[in-house]
């Protein structure tokens, strides 16, 4: 599949190498904060993830990047542009991936996306040229004559994928794009998503799942309660906040008292959560024998690397589904 972006792509007149820049970004519902003054910036042809729980903030964010609700406070540039002024230019550059798919189930596969294309402006030959292109792409070649109403989620998710393709955006935002799918659909997703990066397009997307911002995101911010709580890479961050590895504990009952004791004494930090009590250690292993040698048996263990749900929950005293 071929798109029209590049990495000197920006505001009409004029270059930009950002995709998005916030500064001091803010959302305010009466008294209610959604955003908290946030700022961050994404680098064109990167894909940028925001973290967080829900209610974080992250939807009311992307809102405000897709022009679709205006800002409180602050400034917000998108691909050079101002979306106060500009958002009409900026949305026909804009691929956008709800966390709902909208499609029309009457309609087959294909007129699905010719349909959509028409709201662009592109011409019907010129929108079938594209859909088949489009189909091809994520796969749903053999199920372009075929309604959309029977086909599985992940065929849905990998429509509403192309959908957001016809017009070949600069950026594409995907609010939770995988919520609900099976880990092969999510990995299929993944793979079209690292195939757009490579053509240069910028991917701007929210998660709640740590995996797969891991492995999809140059850069991201994690998000609590409207505020930006780290920012940077997940290699950076996980080195930032975490050890190593992550030793993983589970008890009958709740875990005893002197776990806590022995893991400071010995440097280490804990986390104690509802079914598991965390030890942080750049060795797990030893960390384990270190307990043990102290009396502390736990019923079952698990060492492992440490991840950016790790992170969230050093930085926030909380898991993200809480």
């Amino acid at each position: 599949m071929t798109t029209t972006s590049s990495t000197t792509s920006g505001s009409i007149g004029g270059a930009t190498d950002t995709a998005v820049e916030a500064v001091e970004l803010r959302k305010q519902f009466g008294s209610f904060v959604a955003v908290d003054g946030i700022s961050f910036t994404v680098p064109i042809g990167q894909t940028f993830a925001i973290l967080g729980p829900n209610g974080a903030g992250k939807s009311s964010t992307m809102k405000m990047v897709t022009t679709v609700s205006p800002t409180t406070g602050g400034s917000l540039r998108i691909l050079g542009m101002d979306p106060q002024s500009q958002g009409r230019e900026i949305r026909a550059r804009l691929g956008v991936v709800p966390q709902e798919d909208i499609l029309d189930e009457e309609m087959s596969v294909r007129e699905n996306l010719v349909m959509y294309s028409r709201y662009f402006g592109i011409s019907w030959s010129d929108a079938r040229t594209k859909a088949d292109e489009l189909l091809k792409f994520v796969k749903l070649t053999d199920r372009a004559d075929d309604k959309v109403e029977p086909l599985s989620g992940g065929m849905k998710r990998r429509l509403t994928i192309a959908r957001a393709l016809v017009n070949d955006p600069s950026l594409v935002l995907l609010d939770e794009p995988t919520t609900g799918l099976d880990p092969q659909a999510r990995h299929l997703l993944w793979e079209r998503l690292y195939q757009l990066k490579d053509q240069g397009v910028s991917l701007l997307l929210t998660t709640h799942y740590m995996d797969e911002a891991e492995q999809l995101a140059d850069r991201l911010i994690v998000m609590d309660k409207g505020t930006i709580a780290a920012e940077g890479s997940p290699t950076e961050l996980i080195a930032q906040h975490c050890s190593r590895e992550v030793l993983e504990l589970r008890f009958p009952d709740r875990a005893p008292n002197a776990v806590e004791q022995v893991a400071t004494e010995a440097g280490m930090r804990i986390e104690a959560l509802p079914d598991r009590t965390l030890v942080y250690a750049d060795d797990g292993d030893a960390a384990l024998e270190h307990l043990q040698s102290r009396d502390i048996h736990p019923t079952g263990t698990l060492v492992r690397r440490a991840t950016l749900e790790d992170v969230f929950l050093s930085l926030t005293g909380r898991s993200l589904d809480e």
